[in-house]
């Protein structure tokens, strides 16, 4: 994977052909003793206790790393499938991939075993990085369907008898230099392949380049107010875009201290966190401020916090205000997608802002309001108040370059020289932009997109299903919940134990994080001319609590 597609048109044309690399980048200059000396990584357990890693100690383990993968015969450009929760190993694995040159996809740890295989799958990736629990869980019960894998590094544990293709990455490092690994990448080589879910069919993946990492460096200042030297927390998940950019990346580019746990939210253990480790400034989702608040603990004493930045979803004004006065803190919006590679639009003004903005675009960014007039026609809309669809002026630096092996879906992305987000806004007349909906039947579930296909076609995997519609209801703490429609096959009626089956039968395959929370049985899905669900018609239907009683006509 060298090359990726060219440029859409109106796009700027690639010009940073200068060497570049994401992991020498984000090490910095390790030549200057005090960054060096710093701490790069603080990883927190589940009792409080803390390991740190110096930038340097960290440099010398990424080094190692990348001589470790050479030797081990990957070679530039191929796919390296990183499934590992946050840490040390996680932060080394994926740095030592970046730096030999090799394209790092990250995987969620909560994706049960098919949506793990379907990506290993469709990025050809020979080689995946893992823990024994994980590959366990999660690779074993699907390895036939994976042929291509034919080594397996694992950051923990110990290689049995019947592992002849597995490693353990320690043991690679031990044996490997620390001598600096060349820079043998520039800033239009791929270096990211990060898949997110699309309305219907398979998962798409997203491709950057190393030189999105600058944006990511720029953006994590401006937006989100991080210094050298900061503590920072960024709770989202590395499989995921946000946990991987601003979990892993930025926060080392900008020499702060990177602190990250791998334990699963427990409301205590997070205020432990941010008041014993001095977080100055935490990246998280409203769904995860939801989630504290609703714990209902006693008001935390944080002093060091100066920021919270949300992401994800829409920030909702109850949880902003209660995290202004339980936490003491303002949070700040911010607005992005795994395409457009980093924040393009945040609420990072000095001063208050009307509650529920957005936000403005930052440095760089030019955001329009659009509204699609054909196949290949857009109106810019320049009323204010208006609402149209969130547009980017196509060619910005962390712009990504591609969806893997589908050329016509990327470039149908940009129209007229724009690319097309799929969220509704409206910008006011001090050109703030306020989030309004999306247009397609994505799921924003958690702070997540999720596609209905990919759980669709599991649920129609069981026998007893005949078809399935997914969509999203609205939910408290999550924003949205995954909630599958289910017509049964003659000879089955609904009951609560073939819903317990179903949903047990979902979560095996597909993990907590896609897996529908309700199943509703319906007689018949209501489908347009073209036999497509009509997934606005399931939404109203399960609002309005008549999913069971629904007349079988709906043609």
């Amino acid at each position: 994977m060298n090359n990726f597609p060219a440029m859409p048109a109106g796009a700027a044309p690639a010009t940073q052909a200068e060497p570049l690399n994401i992991a020498h980048y984000v090490l910095g200059d390790l030549g200057d003793p005090a960054r060096g000396a710093r701490v790069a990584l603080r990883v927190v357990g589940a009792d409080g206790t803390c390991r740190d890693l110096r930038y340097d100690a960290l440099a010398a383990r990424v080094h190692r790393c990348a001589h470790a993968y050479a030797r081990l015969g990957l070679a530039a450009g191929e796919v390296v499938g990183i499934l590992c929760p946050p840490g040390e190993a996680l932060t080394v694995a994926t740095l030592g991939a970046l730096a030999g040159g090799m394209v790092v996809m990250p995987l969620f740890c909560s994706f049960g075993p098919q949506p793990i295989a379907t990506r290993m799958a469709l990025s050809g990736a020979r080689t995946l990085v893992t823990t024994r629990a994980l590959y366990e869980r999660r690779i074993a019960p699907e390895r036939d369907a994976l042929p291509r894998l034919s080594k397996v590094v694992l950051v923990d544990g110990d290689a049995g008898p019947d592992d002849a293709d597995c490693h353990l990455l320690e043991a690679l490092l031990a044996a490997a230099p620390d001598t600096p690994y060349p820079i043998a990448t520039h800033a239009e080589q791929p270096a990211l392949l990060q898949f997110t879910s699309g309305s219907s069919g398979k998962p798409k993946g997203v491709l950057h380049a190393h030189g999105v990492v600058r944006r990511q460096h720029a953006t994590a200042r401006e937006a989100l107010d991080l210094r050298e030297g900061d503590e920072f927390w960024c709770t989202a998940d590395p499989g995921w875009v946000t946990g991987m950019a601003y979990g892993v990346l930025a926060p080392l580019a900008c020499g702060a201290t990177n602190v990250v746990s791998a334990e699963p939210f427990d409301a205590a253990l997070w205020y432990r966190i941010l008041a014993e480790q001095r977080v100055k400034l935490w990246y998280a989702s409203p769904t995860a401020l939801r989630l504290l608040a609703h714990a209902d603990l006693p008001r935390p004493h944080l002093p060091h916090l100066r920021r919270i930045a949300s992401v994800g979803e829409a920030l909702d004004e109850a949880t902003r205000q209660w995290a202004v006065d339980h936490l003491g803190c303002p949070v700040r919006d911010t607005w992005w997608q795994t395409e457009t590679g980093a924040i393009m639009i945040a609420d990072c003004e000095a001063d208050a802002v009307p509650s529920g903005t957005m936000g403005r675009p930052v440095s760089g960014i030019e955001a329009r309001v659009v509204r699609r007039t054909g196949d290949a026609a857009l109106s810019v809309i320049d009323t204010p108040a208006a609402e149209g669809e969130l547009a980017f002026v196509a060619g910005w630096p962390s712009m990504f370059r591609g969806y893997l092996d589908d050329e016509a879906r990327y470039r149908a992305a940009f129209v007229q020289g724009l690319y097309l987000t799929g969220d509704i806004v409206r910008r006011d007349e001090s050109g703030r932009y306020w989030f309004v909906g999306r247009d397609d039947d994505m799921i924003k579930t958690s702070g997540h997109l999720v596609g209905p296909h990919e759980i669709e076609n599991v649920l129609m995997q069981h026998g007893v299903v005949a078809e399935a519609g997914v969509v999203g209801q609205a939910d408290a703490v999550a924003g949205e919940v995954v909630v599958a429609c289910i017509v049964l096959k003659p000879g089955w009626a609904p009951s609560d134990p073939v819903r317990e089956e179903l949903l047990a039968h979902a979560r095996s395959a597909l993990g907590p994080a896609l897996a529908p929370r309700r199943i509703e049985f319906m007689r018949s899905l209501p489908h347009t001319a073209s036999d497509k669900i009509l997934r606005r018609r399931l939404k109203a239907r399960i609002a309005e609590g008549v999913a069971a009683a629904q007349p079988a006509a709906d043609k």
